[in-house]
């Protein structure tokens, strides 16, 4: 049954193809149905049908849309170009003889690439001989439409666009001439196999040309478009309509509005080819039309990543600089060919001579608007001038040039020095190139005009007046240089001479006319024009009441012109030397006169004031130009000796230069210092900390041009060659010393805590070297860091900043900070408990000699303020890294030497408590009750409560509890620093983990380590090759590697600092082990006649639990957990911490108040308050107990861990009361884990 189609689509209509999607997806066109092109698909045939004369113009647009798109294919292939030669394999030595096949898989890897840059070669000649055929379509007065359409203007704009970025991305992409000249030189192994190549090797060479020259293509379009006449009209409105169109907004698409901004500049540039096309644009185009433009787009997309300038296309392209370089590509290419057209050689000379005429032109301009500005603002003195001195008023002379520059007229009046310094550097530089054109291009003008031109007048002029014949006659006579003698001169007395219009030939040579001669031809010129009256109406050339033709006097005016130029060419270096000297901007003898000074500061110099701002300025732009200024000191030098002739302007000049080079090596120096030091800084900062901040971007730094500075080996200056190199190098060193030295005397006058922000203030200084090395040859580090610690004797280990360390840790550390056991770290004390310490002042802080900036100095002393008000394990890190492996041992031996003086100091303290120590003091009973027991205690322990010293000995017993555990800090930190290395020794020395935990050598086969069979096999090798040159080296090599491999074996397992530590403190124990420790007489346990250490550090601990020492503070706060560190580790090397966990009284009174709350397990003191209604004073004593026992227990353990004791000797006691004498037991972790609680014996 068929469905009705109108039901069809009604039930169609009720369908829905939308989903629940969430609409956070852009408009994906491009990724979903491709890019829709707009081109006309029958290309325009539809045109002729209006009968509009445009057939012609539709077909040459579709032409230009054929072109355009296969230049955008041409654009992708360079923009997305990257270079094959990184990809290419490299042979080792072994694989020598494979170098041949290696060169022809190579070239046919490249020659695809290869293929595709000549491709774009040959299309760029093809767009460009096709644009330009197009655009003298509209050039010719046959034309039969008076312009381009709108369409077609489009497309002229389009193709110029493809062509400029073709030219932009062979400029940008530096991996096209790294692979091209890889593809030559592995053409020139594979083509020796070949029988004809030369052919190729002709078309390499065109195309390294193309590759190598910039902005070629568009420099061949130029020459493309001016074969013919009035192509300039296209260009003009072809501008425009650019203008035209940016200004009115009439462009959509943001695309097609670059596409006129990048094109502007270039059409100005190709309709401004000569001074003559430039002045008939600007007469119809206002040039303020096109500043507006630029002005308001500065910088516009060529590509993603990828931009044009147009100021900076309109400097780089400008006439004089293009033509200038491709005039002197053709001269070399020409000099270069073998055989060269007579008619090419000397069109390319005569080029080139014209471009040596308008880089003197420019040159004289240039310097001579400089020298008008300076003449204006000598006229026009700063009138609202403020003193820079109040005591000292402003002389005329800072009126007029210290205070009469802008910064903006400054940094243009530089500007313009690098320009006329530049221009006139280069122009130098091909001097005895250039010479040899000059002259034949001289010489072919004259013989021209003498030969041709006055043979043409003599035919003329020849019937009418003999005076003129005279005069031409004179001048052929004079300057005529005939070809093998024979004088191509007419017969004065025959009538009927033949007129012969073919031009003479003369031979081409390099003898230019001499100065007379060109005097004598001016002469006869002026004399022929003038006729002894040059005062004529009209001008010189200009009058009309001459027998002379119009044509003939046109001849005459140009070439009298050029005679006025060819003195100063001929005289090519000193007229060079004159265009660019801008000596008079030192010059102020005046001034000096009516000031009435000996001479002005160097802030009133120009020269200096323009080095000065490029400086202080920091503008990346001009710091390459920072000796430009300089040369004005040689000019003003050369003009005071040579012109002026007075030798004491040049020893002012001289003076002044030494001075100021020195202050600029000084700055240079200085800013280069901080610029790197801001560049190290960067780079350390931690990326957590910048990716916290907001303002992230300010920590980051922007590149300097200084790479051409430093490269700087042969500066001249005043007759001088200076090595600013080596002079920045040397000042580079002495900024570094200075540097490493603040940072010392700035952590000399802190505290230890801040030993953290040295190691990273020398850290970045490293990194500062470092990268200054990269282009200075400065010395190393560790020679500079040694020198400023007074450790490069090799006898020195107690260096400088490890005799600070001592002392602050000595000084300050042990005695006024304390110690948190929970946090491993040392805090300092109250002011009222703290030993006064007396150290220099800060020294003044320099942005230089911290981070370069002031932002990255903030952001370096907000991450080093965390740790400056402790001392841990990072200080720890940071103090091992400082003082190395060199200077470690001192410093461990040195505050050993002071743990011996402490318990000297303390042996007469305890000795003064076991004197007052009661002969028996009895433990009370449980029953007492914990009220009972710390009464008994207190009355009995009055002996310590009393005794007036005892926080002296608090005092001792902390400092030594502080430097043990100062010394774990530094053992932690060793083995971990240990272990990275042995991670990254060990893989090379074949060590292996072997049975028991113990480390094993695998040795191979040779019965070496896996390094020195290495450097065995790979020196042996090395030595057998015949070619080697010296093999003994490679030898040596391998035995240096046996003897690095005994050195780091045996320092794989190092000692532990820790270890050393404590077997010291009991080697000096022994000398009062007699009398801490007395033994039993009868083999059993004296508990409460003993007067033993441990009873003695009993009744301290006791004092330090119950008692407040001090009113302001508790005693926790007061000497921290040290003081059991002190104690417990003298009562464990004694072999007292059994016999002191047994019978501590504190242990006691803590022991009965827990069984009382609860006998199974135990309590914190609160609950024995609640219930038994007891003091705070029990309380407070209860808590100090338990934290003492818990603390106590943890440093019995440690110390177990790392320095145990052997198997003890004891006695048994039986029931019966019998004694059995040695009976061996191991030492057990806590004997109050083993005492019975109370309600179960």
């Amino acid at each position: 049954m068929s469905v009705p189609v109108g039901e069809a689509v009604s039930a169609l209509s009720t369908f829905t193809l939308e989903d629940d999607q969430p609409d956070i997806q852009g408009l994906a066109v491009t990724l979903l149905n491709g890019w829709v092109a707009t081109e006309s698909p029958i290309d325009y045939d539809d045109v002729q049908a209006y009968q509009l004369s445009l057939l012609d113009d539709t077909k040459s647009i579709t032409q230009l849309n054929n072109l355009i798109k296969e230049g955008r294919d041409m654009v992708a292939i360079l923009y997305t170009y990257r270079s094959c030669v990184k990809a290419l394999p490299q042979l080792p030595e072994s694989m020598k003889q494979s170098q041949t096949d290696l060169y022809r898989e190579t070239y046919q890897v490249l020659d695809l690439e290869i293929g595709r840059l000549r491709e774009i070669k040959r299309w760029q000649n093809t767009a460009s001989s096709k644009l330009a055929a197009d655009m003298q379509r509209f050039s010719r007065p046959d034309r039969r439409i008076n312009g381009p359409t709108v369409t077609h203007m489009w497309c002229m704009l389009k193709l110029l666009d493809v062509l400029l970025q073709l030219d932009h991305l062979k400029n940008a992409k530096a991996s096209i001439p790294n692979d091209f000249s890889w593809y030559k030189r592995t053409f020139t192994q594979v083509s020796t196999e070949w029988a004809d190549s030369d052919s190729m090797r002709e078309e390499l060479d065109d195309l390294q040309i193309f590759l190598s020259t910039r902005w070629i293509i568009l420099l061949n379009l130029q020459v493309e478009l001016f074969r013919v006449n009035n192509v300039e009209d296209i260009l003009q409105v072809l501008m425009l309509f650019c203008l035209e169109s940016l200004e009115s907004d009439r462009v959509l698409l943001y695309s097609e509005r670059h596409v006129l901004l990048r094109v502007l500049p270039v059409v100005v540039i190709l309709a401004t080819s000569s001074v003559k096309e430039g002045d008939q644009v600007f007469k119809r185009i206002k040039i303020n039309r096109l500043i507006r433009i630029f002005r308001r787009d500065p910088v516009v997309p060529a590509f993603p990543d990828l931009h044009i300038a147009p100021a900076s296309m309109l400097k780089e392209l400008s006439p004089y600089f293009r033509r200038f370089a491709a005039q002197m590509n053709q001269l070399q290419l020409m000099k270069l060919a073998k055989e060269a057209d007579d008619i090419t050689t000397t069109q390319v000379k005569e080029d080139m001579y014209m471009v040596i005429v308008e880089g003197f032109q420019l040159l004289s301009e240039w310097t001579g608007r400089v020298w008008e500005q300076c003449a204006w603002k000598f006229s026009r003195p700063s009138k609202d001038a403020q003193p820079y001195d109040n005591n000292t008023p402003l002389t005329d002379y800072e009126k007029v040039v210290r205070c009469n520059y802008s910064i903006v007229e400054r940094k243009a009046l530089l500007e313009l020095t690098s320009y006329i310094k530049g221009v006139g550097t280069m122009m130098e530089k091909v001097d005895t190139i250039v010479a040899e054109t000059i002259w034949e291009t001289v010489h072919a003008q004259v013989q021209d005009f003498v030969q041709n031109k006055l043979a043409v007048m003599l035919r003329t002029t020849f019937k009418k007046k003999k005076d003129i014949s005279r005069i031409l006659t004179n001048m052929r006579t004079i300057s005529a240089d005939w070809m093998g003698n024979a004088s191509n001169e007419p017969a004065a007395g025959n009538k009927k001479v033949k007129e012969d219009t073919t031009p003479v030939a003369f031979r081409p040579r390099p003898a230019a006319p001499t100065a007379a001669q060109l005097h004598c031809l001016q002469f006869l010129i002026h004399e022929l024009v003038s006729g002894g009256a040059p005062k004529k109406a009209g001008g010189f050339f200009g009058s009309s009441d001459t027998d002379i033709p119009s044509a003939d006097m046109k001849l005459l005016e140009n070439f009298f012109n050029r005679l006025a130029f060819f003195p100063h060419i001929l005289d090519y270096r000193a007229t060079l030397i004159h265009v660019s000297d801008l000596g008079f901007l030192w010059f102020r003898e005046f001034y000096l006169e009516t000031s009435k000074v000996i001479q002005f500061p160097i802030e009133c110099s120009l020269p200096w004031m323009l080095a000065d701002h490029i400086i202080e300025s920091q503008d990346a732009g001009l710091l390459e130009s920072v000796l430009m200024p300089f040369d004005v000191y040689n000019d003003s030098a050369e003009h005071a000796l040579r012109v002026l002739k007075q030798r004491f302007l040049y020893d002012e000049i001289e003076a002044e230069v030494d001075l100021c080079f020195d202050q600029l090596v000084y700055k240079l120096s200085e800013h280069m210092f901080s610029y790197y030091k801001s560049c190290a800084a960067s780079k350390i900062l931690d990326l957590a900390f910048i990716s916290a901040v907001e303002n992230r971007d300010k920590y980051n730094i922007f590149p300097r041009r200084y790479e051409s500075l430093f490269k700087m080996r042969h500066f001249k200056l005043l007759g001088r060659s200076i090595d600013l190199s080596f002079l920045l190098a040397q000042r580079m060193n002495k900024i570094l010393r200075e540097n490493l030295e603040f940072l010392l005397e700035r952590f000399e006058s802190q505290d230890i805590c801040h030993v953290v922000e040295l190691q990273r203030l020398v850290d970045i200084l490293k990194a500062t070297h470092e990268l200054l090395s990269e282009h200075l040859t400065l010395d190393s580090f560790t020679l500079i860091l040694s020198e400023v610690m007074e450790n490069i004797s090799l006898v020195s280990f107690s260096g400088r900043l490890a005799s600070q360390i001592f002392q602050e840790v000595q000084n300050d550390l042990l005695p006024n900070f304390i110690l948190c056991n929970t946090t491993q770290r040392f805090v300092r004390s109250i002011k009222s408990c703290q030993r006064p310490i007396r150290r220099p002042a800060i020294p003044h802080v320099k942005s230089s000699f911290m981070c370069g900036s002031h932002d990255l100095n903030t952001a370096h002393s907000a991450i080093s303020e965390l740790y400056s008000k402790f001392f841990g394990l990072p200080h720890m890190f940071a103090i091992l890294k400082l003082l190395g492996s060199r200077s470690i041992p001192w410093l461990v031996r040195a505050l050993l030497d002071h743990l011996s003086q402490k318990l000297t100091s303390l042996e007469g303290r305890i000795d003064e408590l076991r004197g007052v120590l009661p002969k028996v003091i009895s433990i009370p009973a449980p029953t007492l009750g914990v009220t009972g027991c710390l009464k008994i205690y207190k009355d009995q322990l009055h002996w310590a409560t009393e005794y007036e010293h005892k926080v002296e000995v608090l005092q001792n017993l902390k400092e030594i509890g502080s430097l043990i555990f100062w010394m774990s800090l530094l053992d932690t930190a060793m083995r971990e620093t240990e272990t990275v290395h042995f991670m990254q020794v060990v893989p090379w020395l074949g060590v292996v983990p072997g049975s028991e935990a113990q480390m094993q050598q695998l040795l191979d086969d040779d019965g070496h380590s896996p390094l020195v069979s290495l450097f065995k096999s790979a020196s042996a090798a090395v030595a057998a090759d015949p070619e080697t040159v010296n093999p003994q080296s490679f030898v040596t090599m391998s035995k240096q590697a046996e003897v690095a491999d005994i050195l780091y074996v045996n320092n794989l397992q190092t000692g532990s600092t820790l270890d050393y530590t404590l077997a010291y403190l009991s080697a000096i124990l022994d000398t009062v082990r007699g009398k801490w420790n007395s033994p039993s007489k009868t083999g059993l346990i004296e508990i409460t006649t003993s007067r033993e250490f441990h009873r003695i550090y009993s009744g301290i601990q006791f004092v330090f639990c119950g008692e407040q020492l001090d009113e302001n503070e508790t005693n926790q706060e007061q000497f921290g957990d040290a003081v059991a560190w002190g104690g417990c580790t003298v009562a464990y090397l004694l072999g007292q911490h059994l016999r002191f966990e047994l019978l501590d009284f504190s242990y006691h009174v803590l022991t009965v108040g827990e069984s009382e709350v609860n006998p199974g397990a135990h309590s914190i003191p609160d609950k024995i308050s609640k219930t038994y209604n007891i003091s705070a004073e029990l309380v407070r004593f209860l808590e100090s107990a338990r934290k003492a026992r818990r603390l106590n227990s943890h440093v019995f353990t440690m110390l177990r861990a790392r320095f145990p004791h052997e198997d003890k000797l004891a006695a048994l006691v039986k029931q019966s009361g019998t004694v059995v004498h040695r009976i061996k037991y191991p030492s057990t972790p806590s004997a109050f884990d083993t005492l019975p609680a109370k309600g179960n014996v």
